[in-house]
């Protein structure tokens, strides 16, 4: 069984490659007389497979990304080096059962073929015209295919013998389980400002002097660059836009629906298995036996599950004219829908609605301006680059088109004015010195370029710049330690066996906290302090403005009977099992190629790129 399992485990390894060259790419065949990209012992990587696997690779990252990906893009994230590694990889295993005389059969080669859905005709059989042609299409041939199985099956074979006895200690499972899984209660008291015996007392001008000194990081401004830039956005000329009168009428017809609409009712919809299922439930309801609402929840279904929304009567079929006959909420039905008898309920009763093209006018009119003052931008785009490749400045782009000019000092805590635009934030910390401006797109429409005019190097502010600011922070400071000062002394108190009880603070407790609990009004280091724990333990801890006594009460471990253990504890199993296995076989087939030896052919691999780009 154990074998089984292991195999099934690899299985997606052999099919992925079964099906590699028949993904819909199209025909890619690398003839001449490079053949491989790559030589492990006495296997070769065929170029086509290297070609096929790159290809595959760079529409899975288009996929993922949701827009296309070009070769030289995706060699940016080394996919080009992932795929030689990968096809490398599997050929040191074929050339290790080819070294071992493993093989299998013509019976077996049969079954995998047949497996492949690819190779399915229209009643799902297996279709020995659609298996060439397919082949044929993807640049493979018949004997080429049927001998990569033979391949990469027997390199499955290798690969489940290296890894059948790959098992998760379970000393290592029983740790992560206890370390997840831990929990604590605990108790704790909160002291604040009204704790204090004593008020803090106002600050003298050496203390303000000496904490400015010592916390300089606070008041000192990061990093700013000095940046010009000239800039349009839809809103700056959208009121010098001319609108056609035509063009409102033409787009206030285009969305008549959101202007005219007929009245409605907000509708619920409960559909039963028979009619006579839904004629026993409307009994029920009219007798005051139960509710629409009560069978929809003894149907397992919640009120998003049957709302229709608002709807019109064309919209409810046979049911329109009971349901809008309702003044009121209320229930009507069966009615016969295409999913069955329904009961609907109406909740409310919606009036028909009308706004007027005049009345939509400035709606119109600020939509339609929106969009021309957009393409206008666009449309003077080229204009810009024009001009500031001749070596125009920002003031004279200004000057020349609807761009205005202004200045900045940036840095990554200003947010406000174009700096609130992620465009502008990612070019103002790339930009240098040297840069020439260029234009480039906002994200509502607009456009920029800047320049940078200096940049200054982090500074401390003078203390009377922050005066009022050091002032608060100092004042924290001082009542937090004070009040850490005073709950050392009651945590001492509480050490040498006073009661917490007796405490005249707000007594706390949180039961069954795990590591990655969160306890409301509670610091972030509340909780990995308490994990930092002994039981019984009390401890001291100040937050700014308070301080905390906390008490370890106790550590409980994981519980066996616990099904989220047990369920948990297969999880992590599964997932450490998989991953000795994935390191087993990466050291066998890193010791299988310094036993064979690998030789890569970059001029092929650079052939094969300049291919596909």
């Amino acid at each position: 069984m154990a074998k089984s399992k292991t195999s099934n485990f690899f299985m997606w390894i052999i099919m992925g490659l079964l099906i590699l060259g028949l993904v819909g790419f199209g025909a890619t065949n690398f003839g001449g007389s490079v053949n491989s990209v790559a030589r492990v012992g006495d296997t070769d990587v065929d170029v086509n497979r290297y070609a096929r696997a790159l290809q595959q690779e760079v529409s899975a990252l288009s996929a993922q990304t949701g827009q296309p990906i070009t070769l030289a893009q995706a060699a940016q994230f080394g996919i080009d080096r992932q795929v030689l590694g990968q096809v490398v990889a599997q050929a040191t295993i074929e050339n290790e059962a080819l070294v071992n005389q493993i093989s299998i059969g013509d019976e077996r080669v049969a079954e995998e073929i047949l497996r492949v859905p690819a190779f399915a005709g229209l009643d799902g059989s297996f279709d020995r015209e659609a298996y060439a042609f397919t082949l044929e299409n993807n640049g493979i041939t018949v004997s080429e295919f049927e001998d990569q199985i033979r391949r990469e099956t027997a390199a499955q074979l290798i690969q489940t013998a290296v890894v059948s006895g790959a098992r998760a200690p379970s000393a290592y499972t029983q740790t992560v389980l206890g370390y997840a899984l831990e929990e604590r209660d605990v108790t704790w008291v909160r002291l604040q400002e009204d704790s204090l015996a004593e008020p803090i007392p106002e600050p003298s001008e050496d203390d303000l002097i000496g904490f400015h000194a010592d916390n300089a990081d606070r008041y000192t401004i990061g990093e700013t660059r000095a940046i010009t830039y000239a800039w349009v956005t839809p809103e700056m000329i959208i009121d010098s836009v001319e609108i056609d009168e035509a063009a409102l009428r033409t787009l206030y017809d285009e969305r008549i629906d959101d202007y005219v609409q007929p009245e409605r009712r907000l509708v619920e919809r409960l559909v039963f298995g028979s009619e006579a299922d839904a004629s026993a439930a409307v009994t029920a309801i009219e007798n005051g036996e139960t509710t629409f609402s009560e069978l929809v929840a003894e149907r397992g279904l919640t009120a998003s599950d049957v709302d229709l929304g608002d709807v019109s009567l064309d919209g409810l079929g046979d049911a329109g004219e009971a349901v809008f006959a309702l003044t009121e909420p209320g229930v009507v039905g069966p009615f016969q829908t295409s999913l069955g008898p329904a009961l609907f309920q109406m909740n409310a009763v919606l009036s028909a609605r009308e706004i007027t093209y005049e009345d939509a006018q400035v709606d119109l009119r600020e939509v339609l301006a929106a969009d021309r003052a957009r393409r206008l931008i666009e449309d003077s785009i080229f204009d810009a680059e024009d001009l500031l490749a001749g070596g125009a400045t920002l003031e004279e782009l200004a000057d020349e088109t609807d761009m205005q000019v202004g200045t900045i000092d940036w840095r990554p805590d200003v947010t406000t004015g174009i700096a609130g635009y992620n465009a502008f934030r990612a070019a103002a910390a790339a930009v240098s010195e040297a840069d020439f401006p260029e234009v480039i797109e906002l994200e509502d429409g607009g456009i920029f370029a800047l320049r940078l005019d200096e940049v200054r190097e982090p500074e401390l502010q003078p203390l009377q710049d922050v005066r009022a600011r050091v002032i608060r922070d100092w004042e924290v400071d001082a009542t937090t330690n004070a009040l850490v000062a005073e709950a050392e002394v009651i945590a001492q108190e509480l050490r040498d066996g006073r009661e917490m009880a007796s405490l005249d603070f707000l007594i706390e407790t949180e039961r069954g906290l795990r590591r990655d609990g969160f306890v409301i009004a509670t610091p972030d280091e509340f909780v990995p302090t308490v994990f930092g724990m002994d039981a019984g333990e009390i401890a001291v801890f100040g937050t700014p403005g308070q301080a905390m006594i906390v008490r370890l009460d106790a550590i409980n471990e994981p519980s066996v009977t616990d099904p989220d253990v047990a369920q948990l504890d297969a999880v992590v199993t599964q997932q450490t099992t998989q991953q000795i296995a994935r390191d087993m076989l990466a050291a066998f087939t890193t010791a299988a190629q310094a036993e064979a030896g690998v030789t890569v052919n970059q001029a092929a691999i650079n052939a094969v790129q300049a291919q596909l780009q």
